[in-house]
């Protein structure tokens, strides 16, 4: 892979090449490790991170100079995957957010996804949001895509009221995302009538329990999206995983022969993490 083209670049000439595009949400370095290993493209998610470094719900608690720390030690074990970062609403302010905008740039990120939610926030599958007024939405964009140089900015909205939805996202393209997402939408009719509407790619975030329905990649394309975001399977799988294997402990008085604590070994992990001081094997 050529790495003089920049991320931003890369990214977008390969959705150009590419009908659909899934990026897989990571929690921390080593799920997007194991990440790596099956998929081209992550999104660092902002519900898995707040859950992972903070053990709390996604509405609002995430401080940028953290999303830029964990973004530079995951670039620093996957060097070359297309990288997608949820900023959230740009972390209140306009200037703070191209500010982060511009650092994840410098960090290697391929692209940005900038929500018009006000605070306080919520994950975009749950009820409640709040949205912002539109031109004040756009002032943030435009500074955000004035600011960047090659970054791919993803414009989301978290409006619900169909209407709204579609007078947003033509708002975003018109100026001049490169993406545009409408979060929890209900149908794919409702996927399709928005592709319809813009030259841009579109994006569907699926969440497991979210609003939005589950579809394969391919119901998905036949729909109009070009880009889906799975935000949580890594975080969700780990939940799972550790709940039974801990169960399995306790129930087997501290036996680790237990076949759910055969899956992984020191010499699995291991294999892993060595991997991650030489990512390019050069």
């Amino acid at each position: 892979m050529n790495q003089t083209i920049p991320s931003g670049a890369r990214l977008r000439e390969h959705l150009r090449r590419q009908p659909i595009t899934p990026f897989i949400g990571v929690y921390d370095v080593f799920s997007a490790s194991l990440a790596a290993r099956h998929f081209d493209a992550l999104f660092v998610s902002g519900f898995s991170f707040a859950a992972s470094h903070y053990g709390l719900p996604d509405i609002g608690f995430i401080a940028w100079p953290e999303i830029l720390n964990f973004v530079q030690r995951v670039r620093a074990v996957v060097p070359d995957h297309h990288l997608l970062v949820d900023i959230d609403d740009g972390y209140c302010d306009t200037e703070v957010a191209c500010h982060v905008a511009r650092s994840l740039e410098k960090l290697g990120a391929s692209g940005i996804v900038l929500e018009d939610q006000a605070r306080p926030r919520g994950c975009g599958h749950t009820n409640g949001k709040r949205i912002l007024p539109l031109e004040e939405y756009l002032a943030k964009l435009d500074a955000v895509l004035a600011a960047r140089r090659d970054l791919f900015v993803v414009a989301r909205t978290d409006a619900t009221e169909t209407d709204e939805i579609k007078r947003r996202v033509v708002a975003f393209r018109r100026a001049g995302c490169d993406a545009v997402l409408a979060d929890g939408i209900p149908s794919l009719a409702l996927l399709a009538e928005i592709s319809a509407l813009v030259d841009c790619p579109v994006v569907f975030n699926q969440i497991a329990g979210g609003k939005s329905p589950v579809c394969s990649l391919t119901e998905l394309q036949s729909h109009g999206a070009d880009m889906v975001i799975y935000s949580t399977p890594c975080l969700f799988a780990a939940q799972t995983a550790v709940e039974n294997t801990l169960s399995a402990l306790r129930a087997e008085d501290g036996s680790l022969g237990s076949a759910l604590m055969r899956d992984a070994t020191l010499k699995t992990c291991n294999a892993v993490l060595r991997k991650n001081l030489n990512p390019r094997g050069t």
